[in-house]
């Protein structure tokens, strides 16, 4: 895969097709890779670039001595547009949608069409008092804090694999996939500094002009059912879909199902 170098960072990204580009941000956990079947569906119309965020592939991993912010991994995605043009499309999951909004808000009118998969921007939680939704977050990262601390990456991962992908879920991976797992998350250390402690408002977030959708399973966990309920009410201008299956993972686990709302909403 290429990359580009820039004083403080080295972003790593995937580039295939030709047309105007699109830019795919990765969820927590899975890198780039995730995006191969979506942009298996796009690249023969568009330029599709999948990029690393920090940490990730031969991305520049985060420096442990600073606190991450949601607009230093946006920046990776402007760095990355810069010899773009415009129009820009963005399509982002989870954590990539909340750096794909923050993106957004940073170059304006270059991007035209924004999607947001499963987005976690989590201080919408703090924001508008949904105390119940904002505590599991907390707790969640609490867990991931305490115990990454330790290097005790296993526990971790079985608290993380079945909150996200669901109960079970870890006790019924095979030990490599666990492995696996376990590896790469050490980046969600930080990530959670980047999604939490961000302080924008709702109300900056729906001015955004760019044609927005999001999309989401309505039996996702409830921080997210909460931040889509947020979005809902203050920007009924944006465009609400969703899958009913799949979970937060459903850009990975049923693309069959997520890929045509996306391809149909990025397609004039």
């Amino acid at each position: 895969m290429p990359t580009l170098s820039k004083p403080s960072f080295t972003i790593d990204y995937a580039d295939d097709g030709q047309g105007e580009p699109v830019v795919l941000v990765h969820s927590s956990v899975s890198a780039n890779r995730q995006w191969r079947a979506l942009t298996d569906a796009l690249k023969d119309r568009y330029r599709v670039l999948a990029i690393n965020l920090f940490g990730y592939g031969d991305t520049t991993p985060w420096r442990a001595t600073a606190r991450q912010t949601l607009e230093a991994q946006a920046q990776l995605v402007v760095a990355l547009c810069e010899g773009l043009g415009a129009p820009l499309r963005l399509v982002g999951h989870s954590l990539g949608g909340s750096v794909a909004l923050k993106a957004a808000s940073l170059m304006g009118s270059r991007v035209t069409s924004l999607v947001l998969l499963e987005p976690n921007p989590f201080h919408l939680l703090r924001q508008h008092r949904r105390t119940e939704a904002y505590e599991e977050c907390c707790s969640l990262r609490d867990h991931v804090k305490r115990y990454g601390a330790l290097g005790d990456w296993p526990r971790v991962a079985e608290r993380f694999a079945d909150y996200w992908l669901g109960d079970g879920s870890w006790s019924a991976m095979p030990e490599r996939r666990r492995a696996a797992f376990a590896e790469s998350l050490p980046p969600n250390f930080y990530e959670w500094d980047a999604v939490m402690g961000e302080t924008t408002a709702i109300e900056n977030w729906a001015k955004l002009g760019a044609r927005t959708l999001v999309v989401s399973d309505p039996s996702t966990r409830l921080p997210i059912r909460e931040i889509v309920a947020i979005f809902t009410e203050a920007c009924p201008h944006w465009i609400f879909r969703t899958v009913t299956a799949g979970g937060h993972m459903a850009p990975l686990t049923r693309p069959d199902l997520v890929n045509p709302i996306v391809c149909t909403f990025l397609d004039p």
